[in-house]
């Protein structure tokens, strides 16, 4: 059975296409168009980004049709969930594409990442494992067990997205705007203590994946500090150009990286690993599971 995943997410609108091996997914097709859905000061997403919206899911719902998926679901994260507009946006997209889109909870947006994480592992640890996922509007941070799932979350209303659009001003970012990031992180953990020593950590996500292709593998705790160092030092235009990645992903990169660093730390001296799913596989395992 093919299934497919359209995650329409802050910064990003991505389509999934995967089946089950018998083990664990493998990956059809993924596709991702950038496009922002920042509120207005009414916390409305505006007309023209919804249309745009529509117009890119309905795409992508052609495509996933032109693959032969058995079943497809959309789902929305944090600018939908927060969105005065949701309703219409969700309306204006189901008009465009035929397809409903559930809006999930910050709990059910942590729980989905945390299955999809885990399915990259070929050996889970037993013990606790953590999970990080920086999004465009939110951040999760999640512990379970392979046996249990879930046993705790938290979500933090701060991404790459609503960071870089409250605090960057500047081309590459300056030191006072990143200090001003940092700031705000620190703020939005205070407080957060997850229960139980994780294993190991595993980050999903944007900033995540990005940060893979730089690196990949386990990570020290100096690699996030040297690649933003790299960022930082010439134009996002430049830098995306040096490393083969989209612009807008570059621009928002240093803000997802320190957000995804001071995650780490909430999690103590867990080794940190980039998994290589995450949301939208956990979309397409669920759909699996309850087609089975």
């Amino acid at each position: 059975m093919r299934c497919a995943c359209v995650d329409i997410g802050t910064n990003t609108t991505r389509l999934l296409v995967a089946e089950h091996d018998g083990a664990r997914l493998r990956e059809i097709v993924a596709v991702r168009r950038f496009l922002r859905l920042v509120p207005d000061g009414d916390g409305a997403i505006p007309e023209a980004a919804v249309a745009e919206l529509a117009t890119i899911v309905a795409a992508h719902v052609r495509l996933a049709a032109e693959h032969g998926v058995d079943e497809l679901r959309a789902v929305g994260t944090a600018a939908v969930r927060g969105a005065r507009n949701r309703d219409d946006l969700c309306a204006a997209v189901h008009r465009a594409s035929g397809v409903h889109v559930d809006v999930l909870t910050a709990d059910e947006e942590a729980a989905l990442a945390f299955a999809g994480a885990l399915n990259t592992l070929s050996a889970p640890p037993a013990g606790t494992i953590g999970v990080i996922d920086v999004g465009g509007g939110s951040s999760e941070l999640v512990t379970g067990t392979v046996r249990d799932g879930v046993t705790w979350c938290t979500s933090m209303p701060i991404g790459s997205g609503t960071l870089a659009e409250r605090h960057l001003r500047s081309d590459p970012p300056a030191l006072d705007e990143l200090a001003a990031v940092r700031a705000d992180i620190d703020v939005a953990l205070a407080g957060v203590h997850p229960p139980a020593p994780a294993e190991v950590v595993l980050a999903v996500g944007g900033s995540a994946t990005t940060l893979a292709a730089a690196t990949g593998g386990e990570l020290a705790p100096e690699t996030i500090a040297r690649i933003l160092a790299v960022l930082i030092a010439e134009p996002a235009a430049e830098a995306a150009k040096r490393l083969g990645l989209h612009v807008e992903r570059v621009r928002l990169l240093p803000v997802g990286l320190l957000a995804l660093e001071a995650a780490w730390g909430a999690f103590g001296q867990a080794p940190l690993q980039i998994a290589l799913g995450g949301l939208r596989e956990g979309v397409v395992l669920r759909t699996l599971d309850g087609r089975s």
